[in-house]
């Protein structure tokens, strides 16, 4: 398995991702967003690789000025790949990355769904809101936040 930085090349692959998991953690109409957001060359993002193939995509931002909260960015898995502790191992990996980076990093949001929620939940997150409909008709938009440290 290799970590690397994304490149505009993988944003096929990073779509194919995406598509695997719809219907399901990201609603149809997320996906204009998701290729716009790729489209911008986004930086602390990362892919998993396995034998050349693709099988996993994520990052983070840091906190804006005057904040203490990072954010998850497009955490996603394929379909084919879940269950095989590659959603752990790439959270695990932002998370360490943010602190490496970040020393002022204190928290650590994620939106998800209700389906992706009990895994942040099992990985110390906890839901501080639900939208309704957030994303898109059905789907609900649950914010999670992980303590990072506890002194500033």
């Amino acid at each position: 398995m290799e970590v690397r930085p994304y490149v505009p090349a993988d944003r096929d692959s990073c779509l194919a991702l995406f598509d695997s998991n719809t219907p399901g953690p990201f609603h149809p109409q997320e996906r204009e967003v998701f290729e716009t957001w790729l489209s911008g060359n986004p930086t602390n993002y990362v892919v998993l690789e396995h034998e050349g193939v693709v099988v996993a995509c994520g990052g983070y931002a840091l906190p804006a000025a005057g904040s203490t909260d990072a954010r998850l960015t497009w955490g996603m898995v394929g379909r084919q790949w879940q269950g095989q502790g590659l959603g752990r191992f790439l959270l695990m990996y932002r998370l360490r990355e943010l602190g490496k980076t970040a020393a002022i990093v204190q928290t650590v949001t994620v939106e998800t769904t209700p389906e992706s929620a009990p895994f942040f939940a099992s990985q110390g997150f906890r839901t501080v809101h639900v939208t309704k409909d957030g994303p898109g008709p059905g789907l609900d938009k649950t914010e999670m936040v992980r303590k990072i440290s506890v002194c500033p």
